[in-house]
């Protein structure tokens, strides 16, 4: 469904129906906020639970006898001793080691993977993976799914409470990052995944386009009282709050993975080639990193903001607003490596004023 050259996920007139804002994102009409409001919704995937339409994501799948070979060459991580069933993430770089995305892959089965990109890059990303096949000899049938699949996440404390009654405890994966395909809901072939993005447990939903209002409205009912419908800016301060990276903020084609703080994934030692893989080595230690910054002065850090220490310019942040849970204004920054000592004191230029923050741990929110 398009409209004014935007699309419109299946949940569209269910987000319309309930009050939401809609606004512009990554090619959507998608819910920014609903009536509750940013911090609201914040609060309820912290303490009890959250829904939310992720339903703009992509999803490519992978099917053939050279398909895990081919998934080496193009990510970071080793995927060679994935299990059935298993979720693993991974950058994607170019050739100058810069990422091309972040994705998880979900093996499926032997030959049989799929890959789940992000929305604003997912013909960028579908572009890039065919043109690094052509004139290679891997046997793999690459498809792009994304227009028959929704997805709906549910986040919280309370999630998993939720999501079983209306789904058999045998179809829930007992393990993180895992997911069961090929499981019924309401009579539709779902896929169910441990995975998420705000720090908190519960499941992903993987629906066909045309079951999400069935399955949504079904969740909904069973999470009355305690459920809370949730957009994009609530996704946005939950994922910052707990540690997780954004494409286009803390990573892009011009930021390495080592130098965005995401190293453990970039496996130089695996036995295949992968793109990015001599820029990376060539690169030994970043001179650049990602550090958290909390707020000690009066005001709120934006990203793209200079960061000076000493009175020297030593970098600039990533992302940054008021973290509604930990009730206070954090941001991430790229600096240079020499510049990090974690407790130490920097000062953001916000407008043209000097706000003071102290180095802390990126990962500002930990559950349990």
């Amino acid at each position: 469904m398009e409209n004014n050259g935007l699309k419109k996920t299946p949940l569209y007139d269910v987000h319309v129906r309930s009050g939401a804002k809609m606004v512009p994102f990554a090619g959507f009409e998608m819910p920014v906020q609903y009536k509750t409001g940013v911090v609201e919704e914040h609060m309820a995937v912290r303490t009890r639970a959250g829904i939310f339409d992720i339903s703009h994501m992509g999803e490519i799948t992978f099917k053939g006898k050279d398909s895990l070979d081919f998934l080496n060459y193009l990510l970071t991580n080793d995927y060679t001793d994935i299990s059935d069933g298993q979720a693993r993430y991974s950058p994607m770089c170019n050739e100058n080691g810069g990422v091309v995305d972040d994705v998880i892959v979900y093996k499926k089965g032997d030959g049989d993977f799929l890959m789940v990109v992000n929305a604003a890059n997912k013909d960028k990303d579908h572009d890039w993976i065919m043109s690094h096949l052509q004139g290679k000899d891997y046997e793999t049938e690459i498809n792009d799914i994304s227009s028959e699949v929704a997805q709906i996440a549910v986040q919280g404390p309370k999630a998993m409470e939720i999501v079983k009654k209306i789904v058999s405890e045998n179809d829930i994966p007992d393990k993180y990052y895992h997911a069961c395909f090929d499981r019924e809901i309401l009579g539709e072939n779902c896929i169910i995944s441990t995975t998420g993005y705000t720090g908190e447990e519960g499941v992903e939903i993987y629906t066909p386009a045309g079951a999400a209002v069935k399955i949504w409205g079904s969740l909904m009912e069973a999470g009355e009282g305690i459920l809370v419908p949730c957009g994009l800016g609530a996704r946005d301060t939950l994922r910052l709050e707990a540690g997780m990276p954004l494409y286009g903020h803390e990573m892009n084609d011009e930021i390495s993975p080592r130098e965005a703080g995401l190293g453990i994934f970039v496996k130089l030692d695996k036995k295949s080639d992968f793109i990015g893989k001599e820029a990376l080595i060539s690169e030994g230690e970043p001179a650049r990193r990602k550090i958290g910054l909390k707020v000690t002065g009066r005001g709120i850090v934006r990203e793209g903001q200079d960061v000076y220490k000493d009175g020297k310019k030593v970098g600039v942040t990533c992302s940054g607003t008021f973290l509604p849970y930990l009730k206070g204004a954090y941001a991430t920054a790229l600096v240079d490596d020499e510049a990090r000592e974690m407790g130490s004191c920097f000062e953001v230029d916000v407008r043209g004023r000097m706000v003071e923050c102290e180095q802390v741990k990126s990962q500002f929110y930990k559950r349990g």
